[in-house]
């Protein structure tokens, strides 16, 4: 089959390599129906070392179960289901409490041994805490938006409801990205009236208007520091959904957020020092938190939203390839062409 792998910055290559196998009880052998390249996998696409054995890539995907495992009990052959982006036995104490991507059982795709859904079929562990299935067909005009429950959408979620965001919540999104995008629609799922968006993106930024953000600011920096407290009567916002992952969106949400308030990050962290003395967190009482999102712990409640076409978060898709021209795919993401791309195998 094909398989894509990354060898290196700007290096994606498309290979042949054998058909995935199921190598326990508990796996379970899925045919890629749609798949997509993740922002986060810009990260290594503009920064990898190189390297003589590539990585598996990709992680978001839907397709057909094709075969199960012994063990396997809650999804059979020809199911369409939904997979999360990491993998999870979804009974552990952790996974119990929200928290799958922490699954003391779980892993990731693309690494110990799991190829990546850039793929025409996966190898999938844990298949019963992981997949989970949608009653639909593979030529479904929902699948443009099922895609994002694997993971965009569910991290912008994530990053809203680890924010506590509600009606009585002002809120700032930094990132007009797919997640920061995906943030702004799930922020006003959970009752905000006021999202600030920060981006400069207009294509982008109109999207997000459309997606429920109040007030865009294109400045970045102190100047779009400023600009959100001007709009907020000097004040900042109760909640900030960071979906970036650098340092200067880090620094930019703790300059906009209240006293008292939430930076809830989901963008990838690029860094590991980051201030949170008196000047930046410590000083305001504010709180950080955010992370992997447990998009398995939110599928179930999303799924049916996207079924009745009461929200629509597959348009942050606005490019499609196939598996051979996969690499055009991330270099329209990298150089800002394409907001999100979809991989057709």
């Amino acid at each position: 089959m094909k398989a894509t792998f990354m060898y290196g910055a700007g290096d994606v290559r498309v290979e042949q390599v054998p058909d995935p196998a199921l190598q326990r009880p508990t796996d379970a052998i899925v045919r890629v129906v749609l798949s997509c390249v993740c922002g986060s996998d810009l990260h290594p696409y503009r920064g990898m070392p190189a390297t003589g054995t590539g990585v598996p890539m990709g992680h978001e995907f839907l397709g057909v179960v094709e075969e199960t495992g012994g063990d396997v009990t809650t999804v059979r052959k020809g199911d369409f289901v939904i997979s999360p982006f990491a993998v999870q036995d979804n009974t552990c104490v952790f996974c119990r409490e929200g928290f799958q991507t922490s699954c003391v059982h779980g892993g990731w795709y693309g690494a110990g041994g799991v190829g990546g859904a850039q793929a025409e079929a996966i190898r999938v562990p844990q298949a019963d805490g992981t997949l989970v299935t949608a009653p639909v067909s593979e030529d479904s005009d929902l699948l443009p938006s099922l895609p994002t429950l694997s993971d965009v959408y569910l991290t912008g979620y994530h990053a809203a409801h680890m924010g506590k965001v509600s009606q009585r919540t002002t809120v700032t999104v930094i990132g007009d990205g797919a997640v920061g995008l995906s943030a702004v629609l799930a922020a006003k799922q959970l009752g905000a009236e006021r999202i600030i968006l920060m981006g400069r993106h207009v294509s982008r930024t109109d999207l997000g208007r459309e997606f429920g953000a109040t007030d865009v600011v294109a400045e970045r920096g102190d100047e779009g520091i400023a600009r959100v407290l001007e709009l907020t009567r000097g004040e900042g916002t109760h909640v900030v959904l960071e979906a970036v992952g650098l340092m200067p969106a880090y620094e930019m949400a703790y300059g906009v957020v209240r006293p008292g308030g939430v930076i809830s990050r989901v963008g990838v962290p690029q860094y590991e020092a980051a201030p949170i003395g008196f000047g930046s967190l410590f000083g305001k009482n504010a709180t950080l938190t955010g992370g992997p999102a447990p998009v398995r712990a939110y599928i179930e409640q999303a799924l049916p939203d996207v079924l009745a076409g009461r929200i629509t978060p597959g348009r942050v898709f606005d490019q499609t390839v196939d598996l051979d021209h996969v690499a055009d795919g991330y270099q329209a993401m990298d150089s800002r062409k394409a907001l999100k791309v979809l991989v057709t195998p």
